[in-house]
């Protein structure tokens, strides 16, 4: 008997990791292709590949934030960054958010989240709902301050039965605020301090 259950614990273990790593690839492959996709739909048309050049930014928190440079050109249009909050009604919530040069949320994209299908759920199209403006976030310029629900005091009209959900939600905006400008500040001050950058701007952008 413990020869037979010993065999067939070997061949479902066998057969597991045969499963695993035919699956293994499909799934990395959709991972990539849904990251990809939340980038192109949160910053400005670009023609660089954000994920290639992606680097992580230090928040106030002590955690770091994985952050997507968007580039026309030699020219940074974005950033896409990647940020969560840990506060939700059912806990972790995952978003991309994407920022022009200016200060200005361009759109977001949620990741992943376990709220309540049908209220904090609805975070997938209530804060994006531009004839609503009193509840969107897009075109919101951070730098005039950090977002917060009506209920707090703030501009934005939480989602109806969902404040917790809605508090998570615009603190991860928030974060990610605070990662886009530092690494927009970093960004100019790359630009100001290239000078092969600069002759060629002299030159009217073109190139040797």
């Amino acid at each position: 008997m413990f020869l037979s259950l010993f065999v067939i614990s070997l061949v479902v273990a066998v057969l597991l990791a045969q499963v695993n790593k035919l699956t293994a690839k499909p799934i990395a492959a959709a991972k990539a292709l849904k990251l990809e996709n939340a980038i192109k739909e949160v910053v400005p048309e670009f023609d660089n590949n954000p994920v290639e050049e992606a680097y992580k930014m230090a928040t106030p928190a002590g955690d770091s934030l994985l952050v997507y440079p968007a580039k026309k050109g030699d020219e940074v249009v974005g950033f896409a960054v990647n940020t969560y909050s840990n506060n939700g009604f059912s806990g972790n919530i995952q978003l991309m958010v994407g920022f022009d040069t200016g200060d200005k949320v361009v759109n977001y994209a949620v990741l992943s989240h376990a709220e309540t299908p049908g209220l904090g759920s609805k975070m997938n199209a209530w804060f994006r709902d531009t004839a609503k403006p009193n509840q969107a976030v897009i075109g919101r310029n951070l730098s005039e301050g950090n977002l917060s629900v009506s209920k707090d005091g703030g501009q934005i009209d939480a989602i109806t039965a969902s404040t917790i959900t809605s508090r998570a939600f615009l603190e991860a905006i928030n974060k990610a605020y605070v990662v886009y400008k530092e690494s927009d500040a970093d960004s100019g001050a790359t630009q100001q301090n290239n000078p092969e950058k600069k002759r060629k701007e002299e030159r009217g952008g073109t190139h040797e």
